[in-house]
């Protein structure tokens, strides 16, 4: 630009109006507002204008039926498809439970009495697989149990099989698998703690009596135990009931589990009573299945006393 069209008369008062409007009180009024407050502005308004987005939208396209009923606990209860996958999810997770104590308490048995000074190492390093992603571990045995997986290829180069197998993935056999060695550490923490808590003198007294080491374990050592296997079992059976992505990873059409079910209600199938009903209808079972658990359990050791 010129030195004359600088001078211009236009320009000069181009400039001056832009002064003015600068040094107006709105304009220094604004550049006071500091970033921080117009962020915490906006997230102040944007749930404000969410909710009223939503309630238009249901207003004017969905109609919610609030009529009180029973007949979604009825379908949850009678229909054949979620009646069997009830029954296949409270199978897996009982057979889930009992795999995990009976490989749970034998590491544990072998830390409490054997581990010597090594028990914190031993602990620590049963704990390091689960610093991992539990969705990192269920993609490792789907890996493991593939078609070209590890034991496909481990039992074909050991000349067992021909070819590889289709059985050992994408069925409940694969959800059982995963799901105890998910598990497994949760199982073996509270038998442990029950372990260290036996008195010591009393498998020596049982011993000096003529007991020998298996009946002195059944007489003495599992009883006394029995609370951190019911704790086990109970920490392992409540959450496998409802597991979702093992099922949706590794199970297939025959591994499929009611948390499955729910899932798709609330989703593609956008009937959330019917969820609602399923959920419910689930817990109740599970929480009648853990009761009955503890006074089989309790039953028993009166029994053994």
């Amino acid at each position: 630009m010129t030195a004359a069209a600088e001078g211009s008369p236009l320009l000069r008062m181009t400039r001056a109006r832009r002064n003015a409007l600068l040094q107006s009180e709105p304009v220094q009024g604004f550049a006071l507002i500091s970033p921080t407050f117009l962020y915490a502005l906006i997230l102040l308004v944007l749930p404000i204008l969410v909710v009223i987005a939503h309630s238009f939208w249901t207003q004017n396209y969905l109609t919610i039926d609030r009529t009180f009923t029973l007949e979604n606990y009825r379908i949850a209860l009678t229909e054949p498809i979620y009646r069997d996958l009830l029954w296949r999810s409270l199978y897996i997770s009982l057979t889930v439970s009992l795999f995990t104590v009976l490989l749970a308490y034998p590491i544990a048995y072998f830390i409490s009495f054997h581990g010597g000074r090594h028990k914190s190492l031993w602990l620590f390093l049963i704990t390091i697989p689960f610093w991992t992603s539990y969705l990192l571990r269920v993609m490792s045995w789907k890996v493991i149990l593939g078609y070209n997986g590890v034991l496909n290829s481990g039992l074909m180069g050991l000349g067992i099989i021909d070819e590889p197998s289709t059985a050992l993935l994408y069925n409940s056999s694969a959800v059982i698998i995963t799901l105890t060695h998910a598990w497994a550490a949760f199982a073996i923490l509270p038998i442990f703690v029950s372990l260290e808590k036996v008195d010591r003198t009393l498998v020596e007294a049982a011993t000096d009596l003529g007991d020998g080491p298996l009946r002195s374990f059944l007489r003495v050592t599992l009883p006394l135990t029995a609370p951190g296997v019911i704790s086990a079992a109970l920490i392992v059976m409540i959450p496998t009931v409802g597991d979702y992505v093992t099922p949706k990873l590794v199970g297939g059409k025959d591994g499929v589990m009611i948390a499955n079910a729910i899932q798709a209600q609330f989703g593609k199938a956008s009937n959330w009573p019917l969820g609602a009903a399923l959920s419910v209808t689930t817990m109740l079972i599970v929480t009648l299945m853990a009761g009955a658990t503890v006074l089989i359990i309790r039953a028993l050791q009166r029994l053994a006393r």
